[in-house]
């Protein structure tokens, strides 16, 4: 006799666990999650593991609000430290057009109650006294962000989901589906049929490919993303507030006793390529050390490469599939996933067990958008 589940969701990274776990816990407890791999050893383990509040939609500030009130109890809720460190994202603007967007975003995060502040270059050298700014036009700053280990963070997800009698399955891929006049039927795991009348695509970058074994077209590409650790220096305080140079996408926080940073490569195209390129390497130090001359004196401990799981407008795909009656999906996050993990959880079960989300107003976030040509874009991705 084949497997019966109330649902399958499809990747056990942030998303999946979070969804398998707040399923649960409204009450659903026959779910199988489907990993291909391990728990947490996908994208969401080469994540930067950055949490913000500064974004330029409505949507997305409400979803990483919820989250954050969950990531800053999150050892009260699940008993895992996950190492959140509160010491802010300090953006720094170069251009003309970035001060007027990012002062017009922060009046929109203001609106909804986020601590963001303007911070002249005399602020800037307070809060990071390691960068050069004599380019610098402004930047904003928000001491409620931080960052945290992504790898504690959702295994403490999957141990709640398990507790709850939520079934996951590593090493196990979703080989395809079975759909009847439109509707959701089972999710097939190599010979074994798991009959459901639900499933939920949370495969991040690989989300694509999963979708074509139902027969939808899901615009999620993946982007390779590099990021390094510097060997433990104390040339820069171990304080500052993550840092973004947002005209190149330089990046970098205290990790360890270490720095942890990296720099998107705008001429990357989409793949599934996860070796280190050398040459960015060296751009990406030699930017770094142009910003934050100090960091001339570290060494580079190790280096590696992850996925963003892009889409047009730089906003995931959440909820329903047209199409496929039973099939949802919350993917796409294009580099703000994880930090909004705990709150996309809760409304994806809200959807399964409610027919809406309550926590937060998702639907400019429907699949459907990208048909119907009403992209909702997102201008604050690093």
């Amino acid at each position: 006799m084949a497997r019966t589940a109330e649902a399958v969701i499809i990747g056990a990274g942030i998303m999946g666990c979070s969804v398998a776990y707040y399923l649960a816990a409204r009450g659903m407890t026959n779910v199988v999650v489907l990993e291909r791999d391990a728990i947490a050893r996908g994208a969401t383990a080469d994540a930067a593991g950055g949490i913000r509040l500064q974004f330029s939609t409505e949507t997305n500030i409400r979803l990483s609000q919820v989250s954050l009130e969950v990531w800053e109890h999150f050892p009260e809720l699940f008993g895992v430290d996950i190492g959140f460190r509160q010491q802010g994202y300090l953006f720094l603007l170069t251009t003309e057009d970035e001060v007027r967007t990012f002062r017009a975003n922060a009046e929109v995060q203001r609106r909804h109650g986020v601590p963001v502040r303007w911070v002249d270059r005399d602020e800037i050298r307070e809060l990071n006294p390691a960068v050069r700014v004599d380019d610098v036009l402004g930047g904003t700053f928000c001491p409620r962000d931080g960052w945290a280990d992504t790898y504690a963070a959702t295994a403490g997800l999957a141990r709640a989901a398990r507790g709850l009698g939520v079934e996951i399955r590593e090493e196990t891929p979703a080989t395809g589906f079975v759909i009847d006049a439109g509707r959701m039927r089972g999710v097939r795991a190599g010979d074994e049929l798991i009959e459901t009348p639900l499933a939920v695509i949370c495969a991040g970058p690989q989300t694509r490919e999963v979708g074509q074994l139902a027969g939808v077209d899901l615009p999620v590409l993946p982007y390779r993303r590099m990021s390094f650790i510097t060997e433990p220096f104390d040339a820069i305080p171990p304080t500052v507030p993550m840092t973004i140079e947002f005209h190149s996408g330089l990046y970098f926080h205290p990790e360890s006793h270490g720095f942890l940073f990296g720099m998107a490569n705008p001429d990357e195209p989409p793949g599934f390529n996860k070796t280190v390129d050398d040459e960015w390497m060296a751009r990406t130090v030699e930017a770094l050390c142009e910003r934050a001359p100090a960091f001339e004196q570290a060494r580079i401990m190790r280096g590696w490469a992850g996925f963003y799981e892009v889409t047009p407008d730089d906003n995931p795909l959440l909820g329903p599939i047209d199409g496929v009656e039973g099939l949802l999906v919350a993917a796409g996050f294009s580099g703000h996933g994880f930090m909004q993990g705990p709150a996309v959880g809760m409304c994806i079960a809200e959807l399964i067990t409610e027919g809406r989300a309550t926590t937060v107003d998702i639907s400019a976030f429907t699949p459907s958008r990208f048909r119907d040509g009403r992209l909702a874009q997102e201008h604050n991705v690093i």
